[in-house]
């Protein structure tokens, strides 16, 4: 499982061998979107450039692509109109390279309901164009209307040991009752569960992360001892902070009896292989994180103003 949609960006040559390995090792869950770089050169054009390269991995993977999102005027664009011009341009991007398996709206839109951005999705389902809808960054009553629109084959949320509102606000527990899958983006916390970041100026000058509330200088510390107190657990497992964050996402599926798929994005084949390593946790260290996540607070919102209207809708 990866993501293609995390910084620091790396080239296009050292993205494809990063996609490159990743698939040789066994990651089959592929998490793209139309808004993930810019309009000349997105997530959907690498997916381009590697099928074109290796067409002989088409067959291992299942695409999971965002759409109907303008980053740079953080609007969704979720009616009919918005989503036909969506799904459009990102089969043209890809332009027959790949299948696109599951297709989601990036975000919800007050001004649009859920029926009717999931019955035109439905309708490129319905004539062959893709394979399933998704949804993204919804509400538990979301997931209920929107199943009695169409299938809903998985809904894609956040959900580390930084941000657990999915298990708390009803939305697991529908997709629970419901059998849908979750897909689980920034199972590290947008990179703060990597340990490689102590304090906000191991951030760079042109991160998207500094604008994030969690970040902020007034918060960094208080934040950090949350993944302080993982890493105690690592150091007894001989492990590190990525893989136990990786793992208790994953852990939950046993806990919804339904599949839980973290997305981790990595612009280094270190990082990839360390996400990769599967490490299982014990009753009892599941037990400890979950006493860790009681007693503190991560302190700060989950993204900009701009964007966090747009959540949990």
């Amino acid at each position: 499982m990866t993501s293609l949609m995390k910084p620091p960006q790396p080239s296009q040559s050292d993205a494809l061998s990063i996609l490159k390995a990743a698939i040789d090792a066994g990651a089959n869950f592929l998490d793209a979107g139309e808004q993930y770089g810019s309009k000349d050169y997105n997530s959907l054009h690498l997916l381009n450039a590697y099928f074109t390269k290796h067409p002989e991995d088409i067959s291992k993977v299942f695409i999971s692509v965002k759409g109907c999102f303008d980053m740079s005027a953080a609007k969704p664009s979720n009616d009919e109109e918005g989503v036909q011009a969506s799904i459009n341009n990102c089969l043209r991007i890809l332009d027959g390279k790949c299948w696109i398996d599951l297709f989601q709206a990036s975000r919800g839109d007050p001004k649009v309901p859920v029926e009717e951005t999931v019955a035109a999705i439905a309708r490129f389902v319905e004539s062959g164009k893709i394979g399933g809808v998704g949804l993204s960054e919804c509400s538990a009553m979301t997931v209920r209307r929107a199943v009695k629109v169409h299938r809903i084959e998985a809904v894609e949320v956040e959900l580390s040991l930084f941000e657990t509102g999915v298990l708390t606000k009803g939305v697991a527990e529908a997709c629970k009752e419901l059998s849908i899958p979750i897909i689980a983006y920034s199972p590290l916390g947008r990179g703060f569960l990597t340990n490689q970041l102590r304090k906000f100026e191991d951030l760079g000058a042109d991160d998207f992360r500094r604008v994030f509330p969690r970040f902020q200088p007034e918060v960094f510390d208080t934040n950090l001892m949350l993944v302080d107190e993982v890493a105690k657990i690592a150091r007894r497992k001989s492990c590190t902070v990525p893989q136990i964050a990786i793992a208790w996402v994953t852990a939950q599926s046993k806990k919804l009896d339904v599949p839980v798929i973290p997305i981790p994005g990595t612009a280094q084949l270190s990082r990839l292989r360390e996400n990769l390593h599967a490490v299982e946790l014990t009753t009892a260290e599941l037990q400890e994180i979950d006493n860790i996540l009681e007693r503190m607070e991560v302190k700060g919102g989950r993204c900009p103003d701009a964007f966090s209207k747009y959540m949990e809708l």
